[in-house]
């Protein structure tokens, strides 16, 4: 009896209990994401990679395509594209870091390092919450390189230093709420590599039917009710306005010209119904 009852306390002892309450969870949340950091710093690569698509988008549409396209109401010309082109390459560049946290996660559920994350007496939403916090601090730094980059080429701030700040809060905003699309997906695929053509294949549509890089007025009539509704473009509009980048009229769609409430609600709105659906999904997948 007394043989089995320590039997009993010594196979529960061995249980992690996990944690709970919002300070525990935002404890176990910032160890992760420190741990990711960590790793940001030891393999450089990821970040210089991280670095060089969106550097090039700027190069390539504002010296090879500016000239070319023609803005609604002004004359074609390379400077005027460019301000109407930074906002999209912003908001495209915290989109698409989506595929790089599919891909980590989904290789750290490859190599097993969730399994010892749950194995420890800590918060289960902790592992994705630190992942996407650590992804965060990532695409802030990315935004930070790209606006000079973007400054050198002739992209300039009308509207001052505090409504500037509201537009990248934004873009972090949208990128953040998007982050947890990647969890999901990195979750549900059994590889990284696929979990980074997962990851960035519905992207393309999601950001080319937008006002990201050309007006909506320019797309077929059916095809402009999805632009002016579509998250993205709802924040690439925001911007310009918080900016000062509005190149031509504004688009008289109602998401157009309340672009800073539209861009918030989707964001949020998308925020809690992904990482619901992660966290759902990491648990389900850990038993």
């Amino acid at each position: 009896m007394t043989t089995t009852t320590a039997t009993e306390h010594a196979i529960g002892a061995a249980v992690p209990r996990q944690r709970y309450g919002v300070a525990a969870t935002l404890h176990d949340s910032w160890v992760v994401a420190k741990r990711n950091l960590r790793r940001m710093t030891r393999i450089p690569e990821i970040v210089v990679f991280g670095l060089m698509q969106p550097v090039m988008f700027v190069l390539l549409f504002s010296y090879v395509m500016g000239g070319a396209i023609q803005i609604p109401g002004t004359t074609a010309s390379a400077d005027a594209y460019t301000q109407f082109l930074m906002a999209g390459i912003f908001a495209q560049t915290v989109t698409f870091a989506v595929a790089g946290a599919s891909a980590g996660i989904a290789e750290d559920m490859t190599k097993g390092l969730v399994d010892r994350f749950r194995s420890l007496p800590m918060a289960r939403s902790a592992v994705l919450v630190g992942r996407t916090l650590a992804d965060l601090v990532q695409t802030a730094f990315t935004l930070l390189v790209l606006a000079l980059v973007a400054l050198l080429v002739g992209w300039r701030i009308h509207e001052g230093f505090l409504k500037a700040l509201g537009a990248f809060a934004l873009l972090l905003l949208l990128g953040y709420a998007f982050s947890w699309i990647g969890a999901l997906i990195g979750l549900s695929v059994r590889s990284p590599e696929a979990a980074t053509s997962a990851g960035l294949i519905w992207l393309f549509p999601l950001t080319f039917i937008s006002n990201a890089f050309v007006p909506v007025s320019s797309m077929p009539g059916w095809l402009q009710g999805i632009a002016y509704w579509n998250p993205f473009s709802a924040t690439v509009q925001a911007c310009r306005n918080l900016f000062g980048n509005q190149v031509g009229p504004v688009d008289s769609a109602w998401p157009m010209q309340h672009a800073t409430l539209v861009s918030v609600v989707w964001s949020l709105i998308i925020m809690a119904v992904f990482s619901w659906l992660s966290v759902r999904k990491y648990r389900s997948a850990n038993g």
